[in-house]
């Protein structure tokens, strides 16, 4: 009989593993495939220390990159013309030839301290930055105060509050002009109704400052409301209920708790009206058209002195020593910031 069982074929030696092709078995024996996975593997590993570099590079140095924009447009719009600014106070430049200064040293800053229409011009400033900053914060925390409880359309009323600052100045000065006319004005129609006779708003000192500073307040009210009203958001109200179980009425609980937390706020809002102030320009020039505020100056500021000097009278060194005196009454006001803000946090 034939034995229907086959021999076996016979097996070759492999080191790699089942269904390796000839390739991996090289590889697996110490072949050439081994010898290039390994030249690649060393040539990823070479990249290695590239790769950590630029990622320590990356992380160093793309915040710097990220606020570079910032300080070049600072340093270009900003610092430049501040110490170019400086630098043309202490010379006598024209309008006509900017380029030719003559050295005088402290000269300008001398005749300013003995003019008298710049200490006109700082005395209506300091009038209507009173006139109008006071009334403005006061109202503004009002506003917030009344904003903060829960009303129906209340995100309409927050988005009206900012109308008004984004009004362009030249539309609302001009529409303000008109409200303040002597003839035909809304105003002194609306005091003829009660017996006041007309008022000539434009031309006298304080009528004209109190138009002026009505524009201010109409603009910045709103802007300020919503500084308060985030503030007073940020209020904890474990404080409010504590109040409340002592017996303390809204009222008493918006003197002894809102205003005591909202004195940082405060006094941020105060500093940035009095920087606003003193930098007062579009409002009173728009108002009457005139680059001297009014026919007897009663209500030039800084900003309009500093205007007229530089590019009516053509005197640029003048005008540069005005803009730097500014800059010193802004730097006085920030040192009291920093005085006060330091003695209510040690109050605390």
């Amino acid at each position: 009989m034939t034995s229907s069982r086959t021999d076996p074929l016979p097996r070759t030696r492999t080191t790699g593993p089942p269904g390796a092709t000839g390739g991996q078995a090289a590889q697996a024996d110490g072949g050439p495939g081994r010898a290039a996975t390994t030249e690649g593997t060393g040539g990823a590993q070479g990249h290695g220390p590239r790769v950590r570099r630029r990622h320590r590079w990356d992380a160093r140095f793309s915040p710097y990159a990220f606020i570079a924009p910032f300080f070049l447009f600072f340093a270009a719009f900003g610092l430049f013309p501040l110490l170019y600014t400086g630098w043309a106070s202490l010379h006598r430049v024209s309008l006509h030839d900017p380029t030719r200064m003559e050295w005088v040293g402290l000269e300008n800053f001398s005749r300013l301290l003995e003019d008298d229409f710049f200490w006109n011009a700082l005395r209506n400033t300091l009038t209507i930055g009173v006139l109008s900053t006071v009334p403005q914060l006061l109202m503004a925390l009002g506003l917030a105060h009344l904003l903060n409880y829960r009303l129906r359309g209340s995100t309409f009323f927050r988005v009206a509050m900012l109308t008004p600052y984004a009004t362009s100045v030249a539309a609302a000065t001009l529409v303000f002009a008109m409200l303040f006319g002597r003839d035909y004005g809304m105003v002194n129609w609306g005091l003829g109704l009660i017996g006041v006779d007309h008022i000539d708003w434009e031309n006298g000192t304080w009528t004209s400052q109190l138009a002026v500073s009505s524009i201010v307040i109409w603009r910045w009210t709103g802007y300020n409301a919503l500084i308060y009203l985030a503030a007073m958001q940020a209020v904890p109200h474990d404080l409010y209920e504590s109040a409340a179980l002592d017996g303390a009425s809204r009222w008493q609980q918006f003197l002894h708790v809102t205003v005591p937390s909202l004195r940082p706020t405060i006094l941020f809002t105060v500093v940035v009206s009095t920087i606003g102030a003193t930098q007062l320009f579009g409002e009173p020039l728009l108002f009457g058209g005139s680059q001297t505020g009014g026919g007897s100056h009663q209500y030039q500021t800084l900003g309009l002195y500093l205007y007229e000097q530089g590019w009516f009278t053509f005197q640029l060194g003048r005008a540069s020593a005005i803009a730097w005196a500014m800059f010193l009454i802004l730097i006085v006001v920030g040192l009291a910031n920093w005085l006060i803000a330091r003695r209510l946090n040690k109050a605390h």
